[in-house]
């Protein structure tokens, strides 16, 4: 099979990489660039595990080709900080429990969230109707998403934050 050479914009970077043209979105960003924060659950995009923002736009990874990301950009889970409002407002309301969903949720989130800085409860229960959980029954997350947008989560602070975990292969202390 022949490899087709792609540049797009991930994370805020300009990448360039070579793909099949039969390659998923999801296939590229996991088993390529290994940003494995977005999740590979049903492969038939019914569990939203795979959600990035394409241009700011929800998209499920896994039913994205990776050469219709030509020259557009992708925002993963890693680009989120870790003193992030949503972040910070998902733990205070344990809206990530096994934490296999979150990644989709987080995207799903902030998509949202930069088209409606305050989404009522029935907009963010639309919003999120493509990623399942079955953890929190969505009230956490409803619930965590909803405080961000009316401002009632103050953004961690690096004393609160635990450190970040090791990379695989680093020497352990």
């Amino acid at each position: 099979m022949t490899l087709i050479p792609i540049t797009l914009t991930i994370n805020g970077d300009l990448t360039q990489v070579a793909v099949h043209a039969s390659q998923t979105l999801l296939e590229v960003l996991r088993y390529e660039l290994r940003l494995i924060g977005t999740k590979q659950g049903c492969d038939k995009g019914d569990c939203g595990a795979c959600t990035v923002l394409l241009d700011g736009e929800p998209v499920l990874g896994c039913l994205t080709l990776a050469l219709s990301c030509a020259g557009r950009s992708v925002t993963t889970v890693e680009s989120i900080p870790r003193a992030d409002p949503l972040l910070e407002s998902f733990d205070c309301h344990g809206a990530g429990q096994c934490g296999f969903c979150t990644p989709g949720m987080l995207m799903t989130a902030k998509g949202l969230l930069a088209k409606e800085k305050k989404p009522s409860r029935d907009s963010i229960r639309a919003a999120i109707s493509g990623n399942l959980c079955r953890c929190t029954g969505y009230g956490p997350i409803v619930e965590a998403i909803a405080a961000v947008g009316e401002g009632t989560v103050q953004p961690a602070t690096e004393e609160k934050l635990p450190p970040p975990l090791p990379s695989y292969g680093a020497p352990r202390k």
